[in-house]
């Protein structure tokens, strides 16, 4: 097979003007290919009011290697990868006699980590401190609709992870050489996504969906002799000096909140970015890690039909199209970087905190992307210099986003409201007293104040440069009454673990910290990735352990 890639057509082509491309950038009759399938699809909106679709093409065509050595110069004509994954290890066939591996979290990396061990036939047990995905909603609407929050279940905490209750978007910027991604994608399409997915080189799935799809995966895990354990929280690691490496500790288990104790040798943390509590038991317990850099900001809403317009000109509301995105940036004068992080169209703004006392925002759009409003993180960086506190304290972005968190709890009104501005008030530096056209949609409700106070004056400055630029992007970017809702604070993990080669912690052997938490993704496929990645390795040091009678 042969990849194509860079195929453009109109949106409004015919089916059967993408067969003739093919055969056209070949230079082949059409009649010398024997069949083709899309690998990916994807909209270029560049030109406003003239969008077209981007292909990239898997082709079975007569003299292939002639082909191939006739485009080598060419960079979008190449051999077809192979993208079939292959486990690394399989279980013994008479079991394991070592302990069996423990995954910490079932979020995305929980998850994949958790159901490439079973498929292994590695039996892993997972324990997760939030509840099962259908109870774990049920908490969730509770803070939405009556301003009650569980701190051990809700959008941060529970099965699925926090990426259940978003976009669910399934694109990343990683680099992917031996094709997990596609195993991700795959295994979701089994699970119960659109087979599109497989092919749109922006896919999403949805809340609604997502959650169906994490019940199947979990089920499947269970199938394969995995067990998963809801509302079990870890509170200590049981460790033990090595001998044979001084200053390294082993992993022998772990102290769950209940006192009960789990041996285990082989345990991967997939925490997710808010388990604030548990990076604290990790640095007391002395697991490496140091503060990173991470980006703060506000949420913005607008009319789904105003973006659409902006980015599809009178292709605006095309169903083949759908509803329209934008990515964007500036590099301010004051040297921060402002851009739009988890664009969400057709979605809605929604509370995302895990702590009393704070009010988090975040966005989500269901599968139909249907909604009235588009809405964005309008997001500034910061760097551990930014933090406070002692130099060096890996735990001190922590503290910086919960002194945000409480103080838009505070402008907000004190029971989960989110302080929310006019774009045109916020741009002149005057308080809101009441909103315009765009009514906002994040639940609970909204507060209108001045967000001037809710964000450092760096972060403050950046974001009023940066609105009226983006305008020269998206015209009616900046419009008057256009709303900001905050805080987005958690846009990723406030601290990094890091790890070796083999992805084991630097200083616990054993212990292999993953995904978003651990600072390793940023996202559901990426995240997924990773943990399809450490249960490889995870499967190769047990079965080495376990052929070298370790115990």
């Amino acid at each position: 097979m042969l990849r194509i890639t860079e195929l453009r057509l109109p949106i409004d082509h015919p089916p059967e003007a993408l067969p003739a491309a093919i055969a056209t950038r070949l230079k082949v009759p059409g009649k010398d290919i024997s069949r083709f399938t899309i690998f990916r699809q994807s909209v270029d909106a560049r030109r406003v009011g003239a969008p077209s679709f981007i292909y990239a093409v898997d082709v079975e065509v007569k003299r292939e290697a002639e082909l191939l050595q006739r485009f080598a110069a060419d960079p979008h004509v190449s051999a077809a990868p192979d993208m079939t994954y292959r486990f690394v290890a399989q279980a013994p066939a008479g079991g394991l006699k070592t302990p069996r591996p423990l995954i910490v979290g079932f979020g995305p990396c929980g998850i994949f980590a958790a159901l490439v061990l079973a498929q292994m036939g590695l039996r892993p047990i997972v324990v997760e401190r939030g509840r099962a995905v259908r109870e774990r909603t049920q908490d969730t609407w509770g803070l939405w609709r009556k301003n009650t929050l569980n701190p051990e279940s809700n959008v941060q905490f529970g099965e699925g992870g926090a990426g259940t209750f978003s976009d669910g978007k399934l694109y990343s910027q990683i680099r992917d050489p031996q094709h997990h991604g596609r195993k991700v994608l795959t295994e979701f399409v089994k699970a119960g996504a659109p087979a599109e997915i497989l092919t749109l080189a922006k896919p999403h799935i949805g809340t609604f969906r997502l959650v169906s799809m994490v019940e199947t995966m979990r089920h499947e895990i269970e199938a394969l002799g995995g067990e998963i354990r809801f509302e079990q929280r870890v509170a200590d690691l049981l460790l033990q000096d090595d001998p044979a490496q001084p200053g390294m500790r082993r992993l022998r288990g772990v102290r769950l909140a209940s006192g009960e104790e789990i041996e285990s040798h082989h345990v991967v943390l997939a925490l997710g970015h808010s388990a604030r509590d548990t990076f604290a038991m990790l640095h007391e317990a002395g697991v490496a890690m140091e503060a990173k850099p991470f980006s703060v900001g506000f949420r913005i809403e607008h009319p789904q039909s105003l973006i659409d317009r902006a980015r599809y000109g009178r292709h605006a509301g095309d169903t083949r199209l759908g509803a329209a995105d934008y990515k964007l940036v500036h590099h301010a004068s004051n040297g921060r970087t402002v851009y739009s992080f988890c664009m969400c169209p057709g979605g809605t703004v929604v509370a995302a905190t895990s702590e009393p006392g704070c009010v988090v925002t975040n966005g989500m759009s269901q599968y139909s992307r249907n909604e009235r409003n588009a809405n964005a993180g309008i997001v500034v960086n910061v760097s551990p210099a930014d933090f406070g506190g002692e130099p060096g304290d890996p735990l001190a972005g922590i503290a910086f986003q919960r002194r945000l968190e409480a103080r838009a709890f505070e402008l907000g009104g004190g029971n989960y409201e989110a302080p929310a501005q006019r774009v045109g008030d916020f741009l002149a530096g005057r308080p809101s007293t009441q909103l315009g056209e765009v009514v906002p949609s994040y639940k609970p409700g909204v507060r209108p104040t001045d967000l001037s106070t809710a964000l450092p004056d760096w972060a403050i400055a950046a974001l009023r440069e940066a609105i009226p630029a983006f305008e020269k992007q998206i015209k009616g970017f900046s419009l008057p009454d256009a709303v900001l809702t905050g805080v987005e604070t958690r846009t990723s993990s406030p601290l990094r673990m890091p790890r070796g080669d083999d992805l084991q912690s630097v200083n616990v052997r054993g212990l292999y910290p993953g995904g978003e938490g651990a600072g390793y993704a940023g996202g559901i496929l990426s995240a997924g990735v990773d943990g399809i990645r450490i249960a490889e390795a995870l499967a190769l040091d047990l079965l080495a352990a376990e052929a070298g009678g370790q115990s």
